[in-house]
């Protein structure tokens, strides 16, 4: 799909560098009028962000596994146990097609959550805005493809055989 490889959890791997985007997050999402009580998003992609912006916003964070546990709990959630009246901030590192974040905010749907924003480190592709807008959830997406001066990713659909 593309052949430009942006790898979040490397970027982030020194706590000065997830400090200053969990600010810059943070900030950006308080300054659009949005509050929030806990963060998280889709396992791995999201797990540096949520316990950063956590960290540095005094809230809860979670993890949604990518299939539920089979044992134990059996639950799809980990970390604050979401649920009505919970407002929160969905996350994740590198959005290309948007799979990974809207499984995540599908699962928080389904706890009775409130998605009130939704924001990326990179976005490569542009496809996820306009689903956002359409659910009605303000994203963010701190730095795009263009910013970046590569070729946005295209959908398999559209990508040349």
């Amino acid at each position: 799909m593309s052949s430009d490889f942006i790898d979040g959890k490397e970027a982030l791997a020194q706590w000065r560098h997830l400090r200053l985007a969990c600010e810059a997050i943070t900030e950006t999402v308080a300054e659009a009028g949005h509050r929030f009580d806990v963060v998280g998003g889709l396992t791995m992609g999201a797990d540096a962000l949520a316990v950063g912006i956590a960290a540095v916003s005094d809230c809860g964070w979670f993890f949604v596994r990518k299939e539920a546990k089979q044992r134990g709990t059996r639950r799809w959630v980990e970390g604050a146990q979401i649920g009505p009246g919970d407002t929160v901030l969905l996350v994740d590192d590198v959005v290309t097609t948007g799979g990974s974040i809207f499984k995540a905010l599908d699962i928080v749907d389904q706890t009775g959550a409130s998605t009130v924003a939704a924001v990326t480190l990179v976005d490569r592709s542009g496809l996820a805005g306009p689903e956002f807008e359409q659910r009605g959830i303000a994203y963010f997406p701190m730095v795009t493809y263009q910013m970046l001066g590569i070729d946005p990713v295209k959908p398999i659909a559209e990508a040349p055989a």
